[in-house]
């Protein structure tokens, strides 16, 4: 006989292990090994090796007998195994109805009785963002269809599906490894509503909806980030023919790109290119800011290229809390595309004559600092 793992062994579980330990193990590997969802080669086999396990361990009579002799039973015959004994484990039971319901069409009761949700995708700009707006959008969004209530029926023409009996659910078989499962699925006569529309509805054809052009307002959050979502309940889907709950309208923001600010959460960050001579002189620049006043920049003299100002308090406010981010601003040295005779013949009068070694102290001076 082919030796067998030790079932402790195969449910990575102790000798020790109580019902719940076990319960957990078997559903945790169950799950990871289903042959309708594990894409491993030996998925089949190492399924019906934990339900044999789970099987003797979970059964106390069994057990005890197991922890006596292990996989030979008094006489020498073999501790049960699917080339013999017989196991008898609901599998829904411990595994969630929600598991076989995603292999077999099943749905849960409430995504059959609610609407689907809606996302807008709504642009703003970064000035909004800092002061927080009230917004106003007009979109064709569907409604209940108002000559039947939302029900697709005309007249209200609507009897109760034979195959189910109304119930909109089914109890069907379904072979789930060595075992043969009842598994609760959504009637396929009426799609899991448990009614049969006889007359459909002329103003929907039997959708039980119609584009309704809708005017939403909302508010933009100040410091909202790109991809916030608002949400809207009820204002999305109908429900299928009206039984039950709208779904939700979530309005997605995108923030547009602004001239020269790129965000870093609360923070914006700039480049300002200037000349050497700002550079080396010093300069200040003034900006028209996304506050609405002026953005005022102070570049000291002797600065060099790629390094950064902070402006303090001058950024986006924060989504929690009162205060503001803060302006970074990377300097860059921004060369001319032309030089003129004049200007070409005063760099060269300008021009240092140096050393190798010189350059070399150079770049170790500069290196230091960078460590700083």
């Amino acid at each position: 006989m082919e030796d067998k793992r030790d079932y402790y062994e195969v449910l990575g579980v102790d000798k020790s292990a109580d019902d719940k330990e076990l319960k957990n193990a078997f559903r945790s590997l169950a799950r990871k090994y289903h042959p309708d969802r594990s894409t491993e080669d030996d998925a089949e086999d190492k399924f019906k090796e934990i339900q044999e396990a789970y099987a003797v361990l979970s059964d106390p009579e069994k057990r005890q007998m197991y922890d006596r002799f292990g996989h030979n039973q008094p006489g020498g015959s073999p501790f049960g195994g699917f080339g013999g004994g017989s196991f008898n484990i609901n599998l829904e039971d411990i595994l969630g109805g929600d598991f076989f319901s995603s292999f077999f069409g099943g749905s849960s009761r409430r995504s059959r009785n609610r609407g689907n949700d809606i996302i807008v995708r709504y642009s703003i700009n970064l000035e909004s963002v800092f002061q927080g707006t009230s917004e106003e959008l007009e979109i064709e969004l569907p409604n209940s269809c108002e000559d039947c209530d939302g029900t697709g029926a005309e007249n209200g023409d609507i009897i109760s599906c034979s195959n189910c009996g109304g119930q909109g659910r089914i109890r069907a078989r379904q072979q789930v490894g060595p075992f043969v499962q009842d598994v609760i699925r959504d009637c396929p006569t009426c799609s899991g509503i448990g009614q049969i529309i006889k007359t459909k509805c002329k103003s929907c054809k039997g959708s039980g909806q119609q584009p309704k052009e809708t005017k939403l307002r909302f508010n933009i959050p100040k410091g909202a980030e790109d991809g916030t979502r608002l949400r809207m309940r009820g204002k999305g889907e109908p429900a299928h023919r009206g039984r039950g709950e709208n779904g939700d309208l979530f309005i997605e923001l995108e923030v547009e790109e602004h001239d020269w600010f790129e965000r870093s959460g609360a923070d914006l960050i700039m480049s300002l290119p200037l000349t050497y001579t700002d550079l080396a002189l010093g300069t200040t620049i003034k900006l028209p800011h996304i506050d609405g006043g002026e953005l005022k920049i102070t570049v000291p003299k002797m600065t060099n290229s790629g390094e950064t100002i902070e402006i303090r308090g001058k950024g986006l406010p924060r989504l929690r809390g009162s205060s503001r981010g803060d302006v970074v601003v990377l300097v860059k040295l921004q060369m001319p595309r032309k030089l003129s005779k004049e200007e070409r013949k005063y760099l060269e009068s300008t021009r240092e004559d140096y050393t190798d070694d010189e350059l070399q102290e150079r770049i170790k001076d500069d290196a230091s600092k960078r460590r700083k």
